[in-house]
């Protein structure tokens, strides 16, 4: 067990909640001490939704643990049927729940409600949130799809197929959905069930009807969607349509199980991103280094569309997705380096800063990170804050998904730019922070002395510094005044790498300080 400020998963009963929450007519018993509530804030608080999970927790006390705490799970179970007569329910208990041992699936059959129950097995100390809710959709389609259908034959009548992923909490699942409905209506295909997202238990129970699955979010559906295609020979497609080179692959892979012609979707492709990557505008962004880390889904999609679509070099790529480790150590090994696979923070920040990227693609965790290090950063995965739920529409998959992809990326690196044109002239005599705007000054009004920041002398040396937290502490050169604004002149998107190599090459030759011939000293040595 590890002491953390961070995770980037909560534990599997989490994960149930995010498809309790998706869906309708679904009800969620916990088994849950006092004080697990605190769950439901991620849904009001960050996804703003408008109404409390459809979960109801036991919560029961450290005084009731020398009683009956089955008890108090039955009555809570009996209790929600009363009050919220849902079509189905799961119940399941929470990590501590789990420690006394009182059998939640056993204690809901005795009480023979006359809907179905589905109990959840959830090992809290050894699986986590995505596994958690890729086990409740099977586990809910495995009891509620029924038993195979005879599919009547097609003629004359358009394709069938069910939308198997999005959840609560996911990250633009909402806006996803949209731009896949379109996609699917333009080849003439119509949807028979979006699920988890909206649907009804009574809704899993005509999953059969549909020719084949699209599986939109691997570590959600793939599992059920494996059982769907096992059972009711049900072929399944998981090609994430994320980035146009995606989006056209799934277009060909879904007309293909709907045997249909995928020929005027393409020709028509609406995205705009192919022109902005190839414009006079963003080729001064080719070959840029650019670090990923997220849910596997999005750190490989964002690994792909980088390389091929925008000319990024992909410098570091990483998920703390265990059950897809194969998968990015396999896409890491095309771009020539070694995937992390990890859940731990301050693994991710020393990885970043190692790689000296100047663009992070990552969870809300690697904004943080790159805020610290001064690097341009884009949100791509889970887990994400209340700004990453816009009120706009905001796909990330599909064609549309691929312009929103373009702006959220390559933006942060435009302006960037500019902010590094802006601090270029900061020290001029007519544009630094504290010069009288320049229709004043000629009308006599004088400049104010630029005030130092907080903390700084004239000519006082910065203290030496060490590498982040979590890491090894290796001793850095402190750096001289002018070398420091020298280095300031520096673009914003090589600045780090140039600090990096320079307090490199200073350690390596044990240097006291880094002066101006120090920094030009190391520019040539590591521009051989």
């Amino acid at each position: 067990m590890q002491l953390t400020v961070w995770t980037y998963e909560g534990p599997p009963h989490i994960g149930a909640m995010r498809i309790a929450t998706a869906m309708k007519g679904l009800h969620y018993v916990l088994h849950a001490p006092q004080g697990d509530t605190y769950a439901d804030l991620l849904f009001t608080m960050i996804e703003r939704r408008d109404a409390r999970p459809p979960v109801t927790y036991t919560t029961f006390q450290a005084q009731d643990l020398g009683r009956d705490t089955a008890e108090i799970f039955k009555n809570a179970v009996a209790q929600a049927y009363e009050r919220f007569q849902p079509q189905a329910m799961i119940v399941g208990a929470s990590c501590t729940a789990e420690l006394i041992q009182d059998d939640p699936g056993g204690l809901a059959k005795a009480l023979a409600l006359p809907i179905p129950v589905i109990p959840l097995e959830l090992p809290a100390y050894q699986k986590k949130e995505n596994w958690g809710a890729s086990e409740t959709f099977y586990r809910l389609v495995r009891a509620l799809a029924g038993q195979p259908v005879e599919r009547a034959p097609r003629e004359g009548r358009r394709p069938v197929c069910n939308v198997l992923g999005p959840t609560a909490l996911g990250f633009r699942h909402r806006d996803d959905i949209v731009e896949i409905r379109k996609l699917l209506d333009a080849l003439g295909i119509d949807v028979n069930v979006v699920a988890p997202m909206g649907a009804t238990p009574a809704d899993l129970g005509r999953l059969g009807a549909a020719a084949f699955n699209v599986v939109l979010y691997p570590e959600i559906a793939r599992a059920a969607a494996q059982y769907l295609e096992k059972t009711f020979k049900q072929p399944f497609t998981d090609i994430v349509p994320i980035g146009v080179k995606a989006t056209e692959r799934f277009v060909e892979a879904v007309a293909a199980l709907a045997g249909v012609d995928p020929a005027p979707v393409l020709a028509g492709a609406p995205s705009r991103l192919p022109w902005y990557s190839r414009s006079v505008d963003s080729t001064y962004l080719t070959g840029k280094r650019v670090f990923i880390f997220g849910d596997a889904t999005h750190a490989l999609a964002a690994a792909r569309i980088a390389a091929t679509e925008l000319a990024f070099k992909v410098v570091g790529i990483g998920t703390y997705s265990r059950e897809f480790a194969r998968e990015l150590r396999a896409e890491a090994a095309e771009h020539g380096i070694e995937a992390l696979i990890t859940d731990d923070y301050l693994d991710v920040e020393a990885a970043i800063q190692a790689a000296a990227p100047e663009l992070v693609l990552g969870t809300q965790m690697e904004r943080h990170i790159a805020k610290r290090l001064g690097v341009p950063c884009a949100v791509i995965s889970a887990p994400i804050h209340v700004q990453d739920f816009p009120a706009r529409h905001s796909p990330q998959m599909g064609f549309e998904g691929a312009n929103v992809l373009f702006d959220t990326w390559v933006h942060p690196l435009m302006m960037g730019l500019e902010e590094h044109l802006l601090g270029m002239f900061r020290e001029d005599p007519e544009f630094h922070d504290g010069a009288a705007p320049s229709h004043l000054t000629r009308h006599g009004s004088t400049a104010i002395p630029s005030p130092l920041r907080r903390g700084e002398e004239v000519g006082v040396v910065p203290p030496a510094a060490t590498e982040p937290s979590g890491t090894t502490p290796i001793l850095i050169a402190p750096w001289a005044p002018d070398a420091e604004k020298e280095l300031k002149k520096i673009p914003f998107f090589v600045r780090g790498k140039a600090r990096a190599n320079t307090e490199r090459f200073a350690r390596e030759r044990q240097l006291p300080l880094i002066t101006l011939e120090t920094l030009y000293d190391a520019k040539a040595h590591f521009g051989r």
